[in-house]
């Protein structure tokens, strides 16, 4: 991509960030995109084909600035420490973009089938091939993932949902338009496909349930 329209393409995403802060995700439309960064909206659909297409760029400038975070890097060997590092990391990052965070945890156009979902797949690729360098098998990062990723999401969606934050369900695409090719880059998700697509949504809750409990009945003796 030319340096020209790299930038004009930064500056679009800029504005959407900006807006979504200020009004959130109801706000976000092209024409008020448009209008902001003063581009018209014929150029701005070359830039941006479809709305879906700039939510995908917005989340990978917030997943971008994660990252950024010196906090979270970098990768530690012990998992404990690495997990602790990625939940702070996740939670400063939705409190800094309330209104921006309920994208995040929304399905991804190329892998409608992972549980939970999240929009990002450069994140859940570093999140996987991390704990495989911590020693977690394919099975034990797969359920390391479920269960972190609902505890997060749900704690953080909660939170940023009492600061104004609309968590209410977002349009998504047509799942039948993903392409396989589309997870190019993502070797360790990929891989893993399956053992992402085959979940017990039941036993899943009962066991995170039974953990729940255990943890109470401990507290409630001391």
């Amino acid at each position: 991509m030319p340096a020209g329209q790299h930038e004009e393409r930064d500056q679009v995403v800029s504005a959407a960030i900006m807006l979504m802060d200020q009004k959130g995700i109801s706000a976000l439309t092209m024409q008020e995109i448009s209008t902001r960064v003063a581009v018209e909206p014929a150029r701005l659909a070359e830039v941006f084909p479809r709305l879906d297409d700039l939510l995908d760029a917005i989340v990978d400038a917030i997943v971008d600035q994660f990252f950024a975070d010196p906090e979270v890097q970098p990768v530690t060997p012990d998992w404990q420490e690495y997990l602790q590092r990625i939940a702070h990391g996740v939670r400063r990052t939705a409190l800094a973009h309330p209104q921006v965070f309920p994208l995040i945890a929304t399905r991804p156009p190329a892998a409608p089938w992972l549980q939970p979902p999240l929009r990002s797949l450069r994140w859940m690729e570093t999140f996987l091939e991390s704990l495989h360098q911590c020693g977690f098998s394919d099975r034990a990062a797969v359920r390391a993932y479920r269960a972190f990723s609902s505890f997060l999401l749900g704690h953080l969606l909660l939170e940023v949902s009492a600061l104004g934050a609309d968590i209410g369900p977002i349009d998504q695409p047509d799942p039948r338009k993903s392409r396989p090719e589309d997870l190019d880059g993502y070797p360790r998700l990929a891989g893993l496909q399956q053992e992402l697509t085959d979940h017990d949504s039941a036993a899943e809750f009962e066991e995170s349930l039974e953990s729940l409990l255990d943890r109470l009945a401990h507290d409630g003796r001391n």
